[in-house]
């Protein structure tokens, strides 16, 4: 199984987006431990979403539509449709 996830940072006050394969909390831990990129900004990253797809293609093409709408209260309306 693919997801497309959606992070919060209570701190950052910010949503990061993105796709992996199942189970989400290997790539949480990734997002949480030192490395380089946006979420290394932060060190609270929760996960508020996740959509499971049948490909990786799938989750991808939905990050990607997430991202393209840029717009903080499209992704707070999908959160309140399906929490995680």
């Amino acid at each position: 199984m693919f997801l497309c996830y959606i992070l919060y940072s209570k701190s950052l006050d910010k949503f990061y987006v993105g796709h992996c394969i199942a189970p989400i909390e290997e790539r949480l831990r990734r997002h949480l431990a030192n490395h380089r990129g946006f979420t290394a900004k932060a060190k609270d990253w929760v996960v508020v979403l996740l959509e499971p797809f049948d490909s990786k293609a799938e989750a991808y093409a939905r990050e990607r539509f997430i991202k393209a709408q840029k717009s903080r209260p499209f992704i707070e309306a999908l959160i309140e449709r399906f929490p995680a």
